[in-house]
């Protein structure tokens, strides 16, 4: 039998496809009471709009994902007199005919904020000249990097994934609150509204988890990268037993997320990471323990 909505081949007596998660009526004569239970049901496509095949194209560029796993590169090409915006430092590569201009968005007030969010207070402009060029763009950290299509949207997003995007996408920090400021990743985040390409990076791969309406999910703070705007959050202990309990399991405070919709987690922890490698550095003030020996 052939799924009515995707196309699907199915097998016969199949309750559901697999593929699309549409619920298939019973066929004729059969009791409805009787038959198997259904599955659960399969939560509707999410909002991030990735590129299968880490490619895509936008208004006057082109783009791609390239050695896409822990050390993405995102290459842009650009037409000429096209531009893309990016986070200071974020640049790898360009081509020679690329000019590079660097400002503070939205005012001293407006660069204020990102600074005290834990950002540059400067956004870097890359735009072609006289030809088409190119620009890549990396994380400082091992990870992913995903091409997001946005399309009239609203997405929060980590001050530390937001890698590059669209000149016309509005990028504002906003105030998270004593929520976000006690679960560990400080005061501000990300606003990100509009149209275009969004790249954002991510510490490890990059997990997708979309919520029914009502559903309830509970993330480590240290592993969000991005979720939909509308979306509520709390922040909360990790063990409902008490605070005691929750710091000691090496949880501390988590983000409870209520459905509908989409959230981005990145599979590594970058405070984590590197709290596991400090007993290999050595401690300044040069007492016991491992340290460097440099001769005399």
């Amino acid at each position: 039998m052939i799924c009515p909505k995707c196309g699907t081949q199915l097998m016969d007596g199949a309750k559901f496809c697999g593929s699309c998660g549409l619920t298939l009526q019973p066929a004729a004569g059969v009791n409805p009471s009787s038959a198997a239970p259904l599955p659960p049901k399969v939560p509707a496509a999410g909002a991030f709009h990735f590129d299968a095949d880490g490619r895509g194209q936008g208004r006057g560029y082109t783009w791609a994902i390239e050695h896409q796993g822990a050390f993405a590169l995102a290459v842009v090409h650009l037409q000429p007199d096209q531009a893309i915006c990016a986070e200071a430092g974020a640049m790898v590569a360009m081509s020679a005919n690329v000019d590079l201009y660097s400002e503070m968005k939205g005012g001293v007030f407006g660069a204020l904020k990102r600074a005290v969010g834990g950002e540059s207070a400067f956004v870097s402009t890359f735009t072609a000249k006289g030809g088409p060029g190119e620009v890549a763009f990396a994380p400082g950290a091992p990870g992913d990097v995903a091409g997001i299509e946005m399309q009239n949207q609203t997405f929060m997003v980590q001050s530390s994934s937001y890698l590059a995007g669209d000149t016309s996408l509005v990028v504002d920090t906003k105030f998270g609150g004593a929520k976000s400021f006690f679960g560990g990743e400080g005061l501000f985040l990300l606003q990100i509204s509009g149209t275009g390409l969004l790249l954002v990076s991510s510490f490890g791969a990059i997990h997708r988890r979309t919520l029914y309406p009502g559903e309830q999910y509970v993330i480590d703070t240290g592993h969000l990268v991005a979720w939909e705007g509308h979306m509520a959050y709390n922040i909360q202990k990790a063990a409902k037993s008490g605070y005691l309990r929750s710091f000691l399991s090496g949880e501390g405070l988590v983000a409870a997320f209520t459905g509908p919709g989409e959230i981005l987690i990145q599979t590594r922890n970058l405070a984590a990471f590197a709290g596991m490698l400090k007993p290999f550095f050595p401690s300044q003030g040069g007492g016991s323990g491992i340290g460097f020996n440099f001769g005399s």
